[in-house]
Parts: C-alpha cells; structure tokens; sequence
C-alpha cells in the first residue's frame, strides 16, 4: 500500500530550512518506524515537456505494510511532534490512498 502525499510549503517558509528538516528528521524518523517499508520525499522541478511550474513544491511517497499499523505507530505522542513540526512547512497537504493495479 501506497501513500503519496502532495504539497506546497506555507508563505514565507525557507525551502532549505524545511529541506534540512525533511533529511535530518522526518525522512530518517517515517522510515523508522516498523509500519513502513519506505519513505522518500521529492523536489519538484517542472512539469514534464513544459516550461511551466509544477502546481505543487513536493512529492512525498510512503510505502506501508497497512493502515492499521500505521495509524497505531503515527498516533503516539513522539510521532505527533513531527507530524506537528510538518505542519509549520507544509501548506494543506493531501494524503493520497493508492493501490496497485
């Protein structure tokens, strides 16, 4: 199971503040926990064959074993400050359930 999250920062929030962030906390920290297989964040550059900017600043993609074990380990208390940290960066972030075809 698949969660690709979609994002652009809040205003005024410095890209490499949040960048540093994204490496030395939350990617280490989300791949830590046992409910995740893996867990990678992505810059977008562009979108394909166009000149034009990508109407989001990031790509987050969350590879789980299951809801249930996930949910359980991002409700604890320790979770909830990097979720809180996330949430000072991230400007309406949508959370996308995907599956395989």
């Amino acid at each position: 199971m698949r969660i690709v999250v979609i994002f652009k920062l809040k205003e005024g929030v410095d890209p490499a503040a949040y960048e540093a962030w994204a490496r030395g906390t939350d990617i280490p920290g989300v791949n830590a926990l046992s409910s995740v297989r893996n867990f990678t964040v992505h810059k977008t550059t562009g979108l394909f064959g166009s000149d034009a900017a990508a109407p989001y600043d990031y790509v987050e993609i969350i590879d789980i074993h299951g809801v249930d074990p996930f949910v359980a380990e991002i409700s604890t208390e320790e979770f909830q400050k990097v979720a809180a940290a996330f949430g000072e960066f991230a400007d309406n972030p949508q959370f996308m359930m995907t599956e395989d075809l």
